[in-house]
């Protein structure tokens, strides 16, 4: 249902952010950020469920910038300062059911092509993370030409039979609930990523100072539930992704829970030429501690590319 009617939005977005910026993509407002010069080649981050583009971490940004690059990261609709969308929020009988899906993966890729149109970007380098790396690889079949390398990380085909969760973690997706407030939110966070992040990864203090931003930003949890109907619906585009000509590189961390690593290999697999580089001790997260290395696999990703 790409047509869902769009929420009146009244919330003051961005008076406190004044780096952010607004663009009219697809019939909502997406709210992005830039790194470096506008005339350097452009790399548009995707970023995956729920989670804002904070999460995309500004030494990564300001790194990828200093190597020559246009950096964007934007909100995904139904997250942080962009658009939420007006429909019902799914139960999990309805997202395990694939009904009451207020839009598909298909529609946030368009999304985002809508968002480079608008900075006025033919060609980009695309990188796309967990749920953004399915934006991703749709954004990339869908318009292959625009695409100048694809650099996936922690995600899959969205075949079923790959990339499954450990029993701990569906455990904790079926109990989860609406925290009942700042601190209850700050601290599931926590929790959140000792299961599922990179062991020895990003600290608590830290984890705690991204997800206050993130709440004062937004705290509707809906658009995480409708971004979960859309991953749920989602095609297996392995057959698409073997015709799929674009330099690509995948990456996975050998102790991801959330999404197994058989899921980054299956990518890897299908699309061809790709090259699938596996990092010991990084769980489903993109930890501090291997910025510099997440960001040098994407750099030398476009430097092999040559382009």
């Amino acid at each position: 249902m790409a047509d869902a009617a769009v929420e009146q939005d009244t919330r003051p977005r961005f008076a406190e952010w004044p780096t952010v910026q607004v663009a009219p993509a697809n019939g909502l407002e997406l709210a992005y950020e830039t790194f470096g010069d506008p005339s350097d080649p452009a790399i548009l981050l995707v970023m995956g469920l729920g989670t804002q583009m904070l999460a995309w971490p500004e030494a990564m940004c300001t790194a990828l910038a200093g190597a020559g690059h246009f950096v964007i990261r934007f909100d995904n609709r139904d997250v942080g300062l962009s658009t939420f969308i007006d429909a019902p929020v799914p139960s999990i009988a309805d997202i395990l059911l694939k009904r009451n899906t207020a839009y598909q993966v298909n529609d946030m890729a368009s999304d985002a092509l809508a968002l480079v149109d608008h900075l006025g970007i033919d060609r980009f380098h695309l990188a796309g993370t967990s749920m953004g790396g399915f934006i991703s690889q749709t954004m990339a079949i869908r318009a292959p030409e625009r695409v100048l390398t694809l650099s996936l990380s922690m995600t899959s085909t969205g075949s079923r039979r790959v990339g499954r969760p450990t029993p701990a973690v569906i455990k904790m997706m079926a109990a989860a609930a609406e925290p009942g407030g700042r601190a209850e939110a700050i601290e599931e966070s926590v929790s959140v990523n000792k299961l599922i992040g990179s062991p020895g990864g990003t600290h608590d203090d830290q984890i705690r100072e991204l997800s206050g931003i993130a709440w004062d930003r937004n705290h509707d949890g809906s658009g995480r539930m409708r971004q979960l109907a859309a991953i749920m619906a989602q095609p297996n585009r392995t057959e698409a992704l073997r015709r799929l000509r674009v330099p690509t590189t995948v990456v996975h961390g050998l102790s991801d829970p959330l999404v197994s690593a058989t899921g980054g290999l299956a990518l890897a697999k299908a699309i061809p030429g790709a090259t699938f580089i596996g990092h010991h001790g990084m769980g489903h997260d993109l930890p501090l501690s291997m910025c510099s290395e997440l960001t040098a696999d994407m750099l030398a990703l476009i430097e092999r590319s040559g382009s």
